[in-house]
C-alpha cells in the first residue's frame, strides 16, 4: 500500500511539475514599441514570421515617440515592453533616464553585418541603428540649380520652396546643413534660424508633413523642399523633372534604433526579435516594399528599388548625422530661438 500511495504521489508531483512548465510556454510573450508607420506591412513581412519562429506571442505596441517615451518612464518600475525601435536622440534620452540597456550585441548573430555606424549609434552600447534614411533637397531641376545648402535662401528661389519646421524631423538636419553652408557649425544653430528668419516673408511655408509638398510641387506652388529619403517616392511618380540635390556640403538624416527596456522579463526573447529584424532576408524584404532603409551591408537591391531608399555603404558613410547630445542638449533652445526669429 505504501509502495501505491509513493507511486501516486510521485505522479501527481510530476504532473504538478509539469503544468506550470506547460503554462509558461503558453504564455510565452514579446512586448514590442513600434512606430505606428506601415504596421499592416510589418506584421506580414516581421511579426508573423516571428512568432512562428519562436512559438511566442507578439504584442504590437504603437504611437508617436512622445507617446511611447511616457510609456516607458510611467513603466519603469514593472516595465511593460520588453523592446523598443526609437530615433537616436531617443534611444540617448532613454538611457540618460535609466531605462534601457546595454545591448548584448553578442547574442545577435546578425550584428556583424550592419554597417558600421548602425553599431553603436550613441557610442554607449545601449542601441543597434535597423534603418537609416539621408535628408537632402527635392527640387525642380528645370527651374534652379541647388550647389549648395545655401542655394534655398537665394533671392530668387526664396520664394519658391518650403522649409521644414524646427520641431520636424528634418528641421534640426535641414538648418544643420544650412549652417555648414554658412561656415557656422555651431550646436545653438543659431546663424541658419537667422538666416531662414530673414527670408520668412517669403519662403512658402514652414511645413510640419512631407505629405504637404508633393501637392505644393505638383500646383508649382515651390520648386524646392528638404526632405527625407522616405518622402522622395511620391515625387518620382509627377510628371515633371524633380531631381534629388547634392550639395557640396553633403546629406545629413536620421537613424531609427533598436533598445532593450531596463528590466525586461523577456530580455533573450527581445534579442531573438532584434536579431531576426537584423536579417538579411527581413531587411531586404523590408527594403522591396519601400519600408525601411536596411542598415544590413549584406542587402541587395534593384537601382529602381534602391532610388528610392538611403542604399550604400558609400550613402551610410557620408551622412552628417547630428550627434544625441546635441540634440538633446539643444532642442529646447532651438525651439526658443526658432519662435523667436522665425515665429510661427
Amino acid at each position: 500500500m505504501k509502495k501505491v500511495i509513493l507511486a501516486s504521489g510521485t505522479a501527481l508531483m510530476l504532473t504538478m511539475g509539469a503544468a506550470p512548465t506547460q503554462a509558461l510556454a503558453q504564455e510565452k510573450t514579446l512586448t514590442i514599441s513600434v512606430y505606428a508607420f506601415a504596421q499592416d506591412e510589418f506584421k506580414q513581412l516581421v511579426y508573423d514570421p516571428f512568432e512562428k519562429i519562436c512559438g511566442c506571442k507578439l504584442v504590437v505596441e504603437t504611437g508617436n515617440s512622445v507617446e511611447r517615451l511616457a510609456k516607458l518612464e510611467a513603466n519603469k518600475a514593472n516595465p511593460m515592453v520588453d523592446m523598443a525601435v526609437v530615433s537616436m536622440a531617443d534611444a540617448l534620452a532613454a538611457s540618460r533616464a535609466g531605462l534601457t540597456d546595454k545591448v548584448d550585441t553578442a547574442k545577435l548573430s546578425n550584428f556583424n553585418k550592419l554597417y558600421d555606424v548602425a553599431k553603436d549609434p550613441n557610442g554607449d552600447g545601449m542601441s543597434v541603428g535597423y534603418t537609416f534614411y539621408a535628408t537632402s533637397i527635392a527640387y525642380r531641376s528645370d527651374k534652379m540649380k541647388i550647389e549648395s545648402w545655401a542655394d534655398l535662401l537665394k533671392p530668387e528661389y526664396a520664394s519658391h520652396i518650403a522649409w521644414p519646421n524646427v520641431t520636424t524631423n528634418q528641421g534640426p538636419p535641414a538648418l544643420y546643413m544650412l549652417g555648414l553652408a554658412l561656415g557656422k557649425d555651431t550646436p545653438d544653430l543659431a546663424a541658419p534660424i537667422e538666416a531662414v528668419g530673414e527670408k520668412k516673408g517669403e519662403i512658402v511655408t514652414f511645413y510640419e508633413k512631407s505629405s504637404q509638398l508633393v501637392q505644393l510641387m505638383q500646383q508649382e506652388e515651390i520648386w524646392a523642399a528638404p526632405i527625407g529619403r522616405f518622402s522622395w517616392a511620391p515625387f518620382t511618380k509627377l510628371d515633371m523633372p524633380i531631381a534629388w540635390a547634392n550639395p557640396k556640403e553633403g546629406q545629413t538624416g536620421g537613424m531609427n534604433v533598436m533598445v532593450v527596456t531596463k528590466g525586461s522579463k523577456n530580455r533573450d526573447l527581445a534579442l531573438q526579435f532584434m536579431d531576426f529584424w537584423l536579417s538579411t532576408d527581413t531587411q531586404t524584404k523590408l527594403a522591396e516594399k519601400l519600408i525601411d532603409s536596411p542598415a544590413n551591408k549584406e542587402v541587395k537591391l534593384s537601382d529602381a528599388i534602391a532610388n528610392n531608399l538611403t542604399y550604400g555603404e558609400e550613402t551610410a558613410k557620408s551622412l552628417k548625422l547630428i550627434p544625441s547630445a546635441v540634440a538633446l542638449d539643444n532642442r529646447a533652445g532651438w525651439v526658443k530661438s526658432w519662435n523667436e526669429k522665425v515665429g510661427q
